[in-house]
């Protein structure tokens, strides 16, 4: 059994991303307080090619869906124990891939992943570099927990879409 890589369940989740950024950072939610911790301006915000920000911001939550499936799907783990080509593999690996091939492929399972990548990739990235930016704790937490919720979202597209 091959491990393709889903374009749409990557796209999919991707746009996923935007959704959330849209509430997440709205006013209502954490959007204020975000601009005060980050010191954006409403004029920073209307600055800038918008369409070329959201185009990269697309193509940035793609590959971070490129690599979530590696945490989410646990086949992708069997797939490099025989060198990520199954036609060379042995007929065992055809034989474990048809037992377990769709084993814990669940949203539930991708978003459990998905926030721990969260926590141990995001939360130390973004806290490294607001303490060296000198940003607040608040700074921290707005964007940490965008990117926890975000990447647990993500991950359970990722993961169930099969």
């Amino acid at each position: 059994m091959e491990l393709p890589i889903n374009l749409l369940a990557i796209v999919v989740a991707a746009v996923a991303a935007l959704v959330i950024g849209a509430i997440w950072y709205s006013p209502k939610v954490f959007g204020n307080a975000w601009m005060k911790a980050s010191g954006m301006t409403e004029e920073k915000m209307k600055s800038g090619n918008m369409a070329l920000i959201f185009g990269l911001v697309l193509l940035f939550a793609a590959l971070l869906n490129i690599l979530l499936m590696q945490f989410t799907n646990h086949q992708w783990g069997a797939l490099g124990m025989v060198g990520g080509d199954p036609e060379n593999a042995k007929a065992s690996f055809e034989a474990f891939m048809a037992d377990y091939g769709n084993a814990h492929r669940s949203f539930g399972h991708g978003a459990l992943h998905g926030g721990i990548f969260g926590v141990f990739g995001a939360l130390p990235i973004i806290g490294t570099i607001a303490l060296f930016e000198r940003k607040s704790a608040k700074y921290i937490f707005i964007n940490s927990g965008y990117w926890i919720v975000t990447l647990a979202i993500m991950g359970g597209i990722i993961c169930a879409w099969h």
